[in-house]
């Protein structure tokens, strides 16, 4: 036996072991006109037509069969000379591409066997509510609808966006990836484009819809790109969603939350119009694959199996009709709208009872699930808070008050670091990596005055939801604090806007799969620092601040308009956006406030409103919404493949955080800056009189 004839005899009798282990089914030593292929399956690229024209040279084939994503085909013959024929000639025989494959590295090794199994087919199932409309447009349209796209393409290239998985331009409104609306107050120039008049007007002569639609997205797909699968927000759109494919078939997966899956191929041309439960309550998406496993009679016309359709270019014109007001579909557990509308109003506390319920349930709770996944997304320390881990003395001691994964408990290995949260899980993940680390609430620290060095409290006071709480967060990670001691602060800030530039939190959502860092804090690579009358930075003098001025310009006026008022008494500077509106606007609540004054002088509760991800903060109480991923949930409301909590944040108004820390005695402040959609500060502990 020669070495070739050896490694074809192992490949054979593992390929037997593998039939065998996934399929339950044993290969014969007797020939027979039933032959088992190794490598000749959809799971590795091989197509029905490879199959077929490889092994018809030997006799005629009575039947090919082919499971979806297996590595192997069934074929038959009409005689069992054939098969013999075919095994002979081509087992152990490395197939020439393309002359004889299209797939190249292939080799087969065959089996006989007793019988083939029989075929699998996919249905023509579809969800309910689902419109399917084959061929409803003429090759001739089709060219029209690609040469708009194309011209579109070269000449708004400003215009045009390009997401990981596809190229995309929208009409009417921007469709918002992510929370997946629209902003009705910011509509685009133009409308739908002319080139689908004819299209829309066809639908709506024959009843397929009753509304125009005034939002058109054009996708544009190469071959191995898809669409996560989500489901369209009920509120921003009406019932029936249109979709029209052009270029190249493609197997949208329609996915029933009780984990009915239908597969269904949208072939070119064709239209699928989403209304009722496909459009309310199955996800759609499309998966990120080069070729699709579809029924033999979708391509070849009578044959009842599966064959693999390699993809190409194909392009997308999905319509819809913007919603004026709350949806009221059948599926209130699957929309925001019934939801939001059912849900208990959320509270800011009126006392330090309720303040402890309220971040109990909405902070320390959510952490403890989200632990693993949360840490996940935490990974790239901020470079300005290393710069202050570096510019300690070797030898300190350091206090990570708030250290969550203890990401910046390594950074320095000439100081000591210890650290320590209020979640057990996150502590668990510090002590796993080596940390010496311990479980506390920041407000109570269990270190003795003036122990430590230095301290960091990065993202942990704006989850303190009283004015009072925040302060007293602060103050005690200065007692803790050594006199001439440093602590720096940050706090996730309302201005994600600045001087025209965006924080990475309102940048466009990458469509890849990862950790939910758009949830939480965001972090990027520059750091704000403008002096000389900027209303972004400020720098205060010191003996330990090198070349830093004074407050200048308009930060030093708005510092002293608001030392006065503190020294009044009042809670907080007014806001000053808020006075030049306050004729428009009698709700107006001041930084730091916990209730509304209405227009009677009435003291009322505020009410905490529910975030929209990726958007501008709209109030400074808030909940903002994380989304688990599936291996990692717990019982929590579901919100497609993944579950929802929502953690309370006070975002903090430029100054205020300032504002805060002058409240606190024998606390000087040596800098403070903005920073990855951060308000920042540097603060000294001053020695005892």
């Amino acid at each position: 036996m020669t070495k070739a004839e050896r490694k074809a005899l192992r490949k054979q009798v593992k390929s037997k072991h593998t039939l065998l282990k996934h399929e339950g089914i044993e290969t014969s030593s007797t020939p027979s006109k039933h032959l088992f292929v190794a490598n000749a399956g959809l799971g590795n690229g091989v197509s029905r037509d490879d199959v077929d024209s490889i092994f018809n040279w030997f006799g005629e084939i009575a039947d090919i069969v082919m499971l979806p994503e297996k590595p192997y085909a069934f074929v038959e013959y009409t005689s069992v000379d054939a098969a013999v024929a075919a095994c002979q000639a081509m087992h152990g025989r490395k197939l020439k591409c393309p002359e004889e494959i299209s797939t190249p590295g292939i080799t087969f090794y065959i089996s006989f066997m007793e019988k083939v199994p029989p075929p699998i087919s996919i249905g023509s199932a579809l969800p309910p509510g689902l419109i399917y409309l084959e061929e409803f447009i003429i090759e001739e349209e089709e060219q029209d609808f690609l040469e708009f796209f194309k011209t579109q393409d070269a000449d708004c290239a400003d215009t045009q966006k390009t997401l990981k998985h596809r190229k995309v331009k929208h009409y009417g409104f921007e469709f918002i990836y992510g929370p997946n609306n629209v902003d009705l107050e910011k509509p685009l120039e133009g409308g739908i484009p002319t080139v689908c008049d004819g299209l829309l007007d066809k639908l709506m002569a024959k009843g397929y819809i009753q509304q125009r639609p005034d939002q058109l997205t054009i996708n544009q797909y190469e071959p191995g790109q898809g669409i996560p699968p989500h489901v369209d927000t009920h509120s921003p759109f009406e019932d029936g969603l249109i979709s029209l494919s052009l270029g190249s078939q493609a197997v949208m997966d329609f996915r029933h939350p009780d984990g009915r899956h239908l597969p269904v191929v949208l072939q070119p041309r064709s239209v699928i119009i989403m209304t009722g439960e496909s459009r309310y309550l199955w996800t759609h998406g499309i998966t990120p694959r080069k070729a699709d496993v579809v029924s033999a009679s979708s391509t070849e016309g009578s044959q009842d199996s599966l064959t693999l359709v390699s993809r190409g270019v194909r392009t997308s014109f999905t319509f819809r009709k913007t919603r004026s007001g709350p949806c009221q579909c059948k599926f209130p557990e699957q929309c925001d709208s019934q939801k939001k509308s059912s849900q208990e109003n959320i509270l800011l506390p009126k006392s330090e009872q309720e303040a402890a319920q309220l971040e109990n349930k909405h902070v320390h709770e959510v952490y403890e699930e989200i632990a693993g996944h949360f840490s996940g997304t935490r990974h790239t320390p901020w470079p300005r808070v290393v710069e202050f881990l570096t510019s300690l003395p070797d030898g300190a001691l350091l206090a990570d008050i708030g250290c969550g994964n203890g990401k910046y408990l390594g950074i320095n290995k000439n100081i000591f670091s210890i650290g320590c949260d209020r979640s057990f899980n996150l502590v668990k993940i510090c002590e796993e990596r080596g940390h010496e680390v311990f479980v506390c609430d920041a407000l109570s620290v269990p270190l003795r005055d003036g122990v430590v060095d230095a301290c960091i409290s990065i993202a942990v006071v704006h989850h303190m939801s009283t004015q009072e709480r925040r302060q007293h967060a602060i103050q005690e990670v200065l007692r803790v604090l050594h006199p001439g001691g440093k602590a720096l602060f940050y706090v996730w800030a309302l201005e994600q806007e600045l001087h025209k530039v965006k924080s990475n939190y309102l940048k466009e959502i990458k469509m890849k799969q990862r950790g939910q860092q758009s949830d939480s804090e965001v972090e990027n690579n520059e750091t704000v620092v403008v002096e000389n009358g900027s209303q972004v930075v400020q720098k205060v003098s010191g003996p330990d601040t090198q070349g830093v001025g004074t407050l200048a310009g308009c930060c030093q006026e708005n510092r002293s308009q608001t030392s006065t008022k503190t020294a009044a008494g009042q809670e907080s500077r007014d806001s000053s956006v808020n006075e030049s509106n306050s004729s428009e606007k009698p709700h107006q609540v001041k930084v730091g406030e916990m209730n509304c004054r209405t227009e009677s002088g009435a003291i009322s509760q505020k009410i905490l409103v529910v975030h929209v991800n990726r958007t501008k903060f709209e109030q400074p109480d808030l909940l903002v919404p994380w989304h688990l991923k599936e291996k990692e949930k717990r019982d929590q409301t579901t919100v497609g493949d993944s579950k929802l909590f929502h953690r309370y944040y006070h975002v903090f108004e430029e100054g205020e955080l300032e504002v805060l820390c002058q409240k606190i005695p024998k606390v000087r402040i040596v800098e403070s800056y903005y920073d990855k959609g951060n308000w920042c500060a540097i603060l000294m502990k001053e020695n005892d009189a």
